[in-house]
Order: structure tokens, then C-alpha cells, then sequence
């Protein structure tokens, strides 16, 4: 198999290339990738247009100001990718918001690099489409027989989890947060995982993007539990503006809140990157909604119990 120079511009695709044991051939990432820890040794081909520190309210308002001016939200550097000559370039068609799009990749790379460069674009929107996309990337890298390990392991897992909740009865109505103002439910592949889980997923539909939703429109689901995740946020980050839930109207009402069961969770490292650690995020649920049939060991680095009297 003839080695090929592998650019990623999306951390889910980094990782999936590692995950198919291909690091070796990565070299360039986008400014982003940043899991495994070694991948960080990578140039960096790609910036982001907003102010990363801005307040959830002022990144949307970014985010939208470039797009109503029909402009990326991301920067390609040309001059590392021309030095970097890759044969692949990957990069996704599913989020405008999430990372360098085909489109903009397609346009960069007209005449940049010497030679031809195959362009890999990943587009799940589900948890099926996902693990396809790990399939298609395998393809395009000539290593179809380690997708199809790699998934079935991922699948094995999965399946772990629906065969232990088999015969539950209850299933906790579950609200997955992915933005905080303005407010957002978690969709695409969030719903299936909340499914698979053990709970009943609100406000948002398996496969369809992440809706905005109203204050009311969340007092009027009433979860019974709330799990915190918004995109590309830490623990921590997501923390420093928890102040906007508390303040919203009959938050304290929620049964999850009454019931203590709000958690927080890191967005940025599991829930929003559609990779082979999405399986992961599964686990993190699995944990969060039913707590006495999982310990995984990801309370505390992927997911906090939000103390309401702290």
C-alpha cells in the first residue's frame, strides 16, 4: 500500500485516520485537531475567523455576520499546504459552522499543489452515517480491512449498551443543550445516542441539524434530565456561562433541576465531532442517564453533575 500525505481539517477526521492506524501519514491538521495528543506536532493549515474567547451571544453573532456576507468562518493557508504537497486533503460538507467546507477547500486548492490531490469530504448527520464515513475514508486510504475492525468494534460496543437496557422500564425524558444563546437542542446523531442510552430524546429530531428552542419550548418538555454539551466547549468553558440557564425563565422549575440531574458535558472533545469517539459520547450518556447500570470512568474528564446549590 504506497504511503499517501494526508491533510485533515476537521478533528473528527484526524482522529478517524488515526483510529485506522494511519497517523504516520498525516502531515497537516487544521487548527483545531488537537486529539491524539501527538497529532499536535502537525503544521497547522487553517484559522478561524472569530475571536475564540467571545461569549456564546457573540460568537453566534460572528458566526452569522460572515455567513449573511456569504464568507467562511475559516482560513486555509495556502503556503503551508503548497509546502506540505498532500495527495488528500479531508474536509466535510455537514456544518458551514463546524469547519473549512468542500467548497472552500475546492476553490484554495485550484493550482496550488504540483500534482492531482484527491479531496475526501465527510457528511454524516446520524450515527449510522458516521461510521459510514469512517468505511468511505478507509476506501479513499486503501485500508478497508481496518474500517471494517475499527467499526465493528465501535458496533460491539454500541451494542453493549442496547443489551443491558434491554428490559428497562423507565426511560427519563433527556434534553441535550448544544448552545447556550441562543439556545439550541442537540440533534443530528445526539437523539439516536440519547435512544440508545435508555432515555426519551427532546426537541430535537435523530438526523435533522440542531434547532433553536425557546425558553417555553423547555419548560413545556420538562426533561428529566439535562445534559450540557455546547460545541466545541470544555467543562470549564461551559461553566463560565451556566449563568444563562439559571437565568432563564421557569429554569427552576425543570424536574431535572428540582431532581438535581443537570450535567455538564465536554462538547468539544466528544459530543460534536462525528469520529470514532462519538462511541464515547454514547458511553457518557449511557452513564449520566442510567447510573447504576454504567460506570465507564468518564465522570469528572468528559462529564460533571452541575451542583445547583454551588
Amino acid at each position: 500500500m504506497a504511503e499517501k500525505r494526508i491533510i485533515s481539517l476537521l478533528p473528527a477526521a484526524t482522529e478517524i485516520v488515526c483510529a485506522l492506524g494511519l497517523e504516520d501519514q498525516l502531515v497537516g491538521r487544521s487548527h483545531e485537531c488537537d486529539f491524539p495528543d501527538t497529532v499536535k506536532r502537525l503544521p497547522v493549515c487553517s484559522a478561524a475567523r472569530v475571536a475564540p474567547g467571545a461569549s456564546s451571544a457573540g460568537l453566534h453573532s460572528q458566526v452569522r455576520s460572515l455567513l449573511d456576507e456569504a464568507l467562511s468562518i475559516y482560513t486555509i493557508d495556502k503556503e503551508v499546504i503548497r509546502d506540505l504537497r498532500p495527495d488528500v486533503v479531508i474536509t466535510q460538507t455537514q456544518c458551514e459552522v463546524c469547519a473549512v467546507s468542500l467548497e472552500d477547500v475546492t476553490a484554495e486548492l485550484q493550482g496550488l499543489v504540483d500534482k492531482p490531490v484527491e479531496i475526501i469530504s465527510l457528511e454524516a448527520g446520524c450515527l449510522p452515517g458516521i461510521l459510514a464515513d469512517i468505511r468511505n475514508v478507509a476506501a479513499a486510504l486503501g485500508v478497508q480491512a481496518r474500517a471494517e475492525v475499527l467499526v465493528e468494534e465501535l458496533e460491539e460496543r454500541l451494542g453493549i449498551i442496547r443489551h443491558k437496557l434491554k428490559f428497562i422500564g423507565q426511560k427519563p425524558r433527556v434534553a441535550c443543550i448544544e448552545w447556550l444563546s441562543p439556545l439550541m437542542a442537540a440533534g443530528n446523531w445526539t437523539p439516536e445516542m440519547i435512544t440508545i442510552a435508555g432515555g426519551q430524546p427532546l426537541l430535537a429530531a435523530d438526523g435533522d441539524h440542531s434547532p433553536v428552542i425557546t425558553a417555553g419550548q423547555l419548560a413545556e418538555a420538562d426533561p428529566e434530565v439535562i445534559v450540557i454539551m455546547p460545541c466545541g466547549f470544555s467543562v470549564d468553558r461551559t461553566l463560565s456561562e451556566i449563568g444563562l440557564l439559571l437565568e432563564l425563565p421557569g429554569w427552576q422549575e425543570l424536574s431535572a433541576v428540582r431532581q438535581n440531574r443537570v450535567y455538564i458535558a465536554d462538547g468539544n472533545h466528544y459530543f460534536n465531532r462525528p469520529g470514532p469517539r462519538i462511541v464515547d459520547s454514547a458511553e457518557i450518556l449511557a452513564e449520566i442517564i442510567n447510573p447504576r447500570q454504567f460506570v465507564f470512568g468518564y465522570e469528572g474528564e468528559g462529564w460533571v453533575r452541575f451542583d445547583m446549590q454551588s
